[in-house]
């Protein structure tokens, strides 16, 4: 699943240009970023978007890993660690 701060139109749109075969959140109101520890201070230059972060979430719904990103992750080399993590957590 992904998330941003985006509406339920923008995310539906942007969903539908990359051809996801997965969910998307339309969080708006931040309330799930403040949750996830993901969005930014109200003065903060970027305020509007929120840090990109991945959670590794098991089975019974607790946060199991989190992967935090400065910068755009490599996106397959970050796909290999969450692969990895799952493992270990079998």
């Amino acid at each position: 699943m992904g998330a941003s701060f985006d509406t339920v139109e923008e995310q539906k749109a942007f969903a539908e240009k990359e051809s996801f075969s997965f969910p998307l959140l339309s969080d708006p109101d931040r309330a799930v970023g403040e949750l996830y520890g993901v969005a930014r201070r109200p003065d903060h230059d970027f305020a509007g978007w929120p840090r990109r972060a991945s959670f590794l979430i098991d089975p019974n719904g607790v946060v199991a890993k989190v992967y935090d990103f400065a910068d755009k992750p490599d996106l397959a080399e970050h796909a290999a660690t969450v692969l990895n993590d799952l493992q270990e957590l079998r």
